[in-house]
């Protein structure tokens, strides 16, 4: 059954011997990234036309710089989402080479608890935790 927008995915249930990253998951998964990508699509969409609605010049400069400071905000998130975007059509590539879930450090299996928490996740748990206390020592 497809994902409807909007509305959050059930989790995989998994069955008793089932091996990780088979086929039944490998579209759960691929369902879910493709619904976050039409949703963002969307939401970039609505963007574009709220600013070109609301592309009023002010007499006010006050009135100018929060609709100036407005618009970078937006920009900004929809360039994060545009971001999310490539990164999801990178997962959708390692499903199709048969990469997905597994860690890009140490090729362990990322697990499926994780990967329904964060599609996206490229590393396993041990590894992102290593990388985010190197990122802490580095920032010092």
């Amino acid at each position: 059954m497809p994902l409807q927008a909007n509305k959050p995915a059930i989790p995989y249930q998994v069955k008793s011997d089932e091996e990780y990253m088979n086929p039944a998951q490998l579209d759960h998964f691929r369902q879910i990234l493709n619904l976050i990508k039409v949703d963002l699509g969307e939401d970039i969409d609505r963007t574009v036309h709220t600013m070109q609605d609301e592309a009023t010049v002010f007499a006010d400069p006050n009135d100018r710089a929060t609709q100036e400071s407005d618009m970078n905000l937006e920009l900004r998130n929809r360039d994060r989402e545009r971001k999310l975007i490539k990164k999801i059509d990178e997962m959708l590539n390692k499903i199709e080479s048969g990469e997905y879930g597994f860690c890009d450090s140490c090729g362990i299996e990322i697990g499926l608890a994780r990967l329904e928490a964060r599609p996206t996740a490229t590393l396993c748990i041990d590894c992102k935790t290593l990388d985010e206390i190197r990122e802490k020592q580095v920032a010092k």
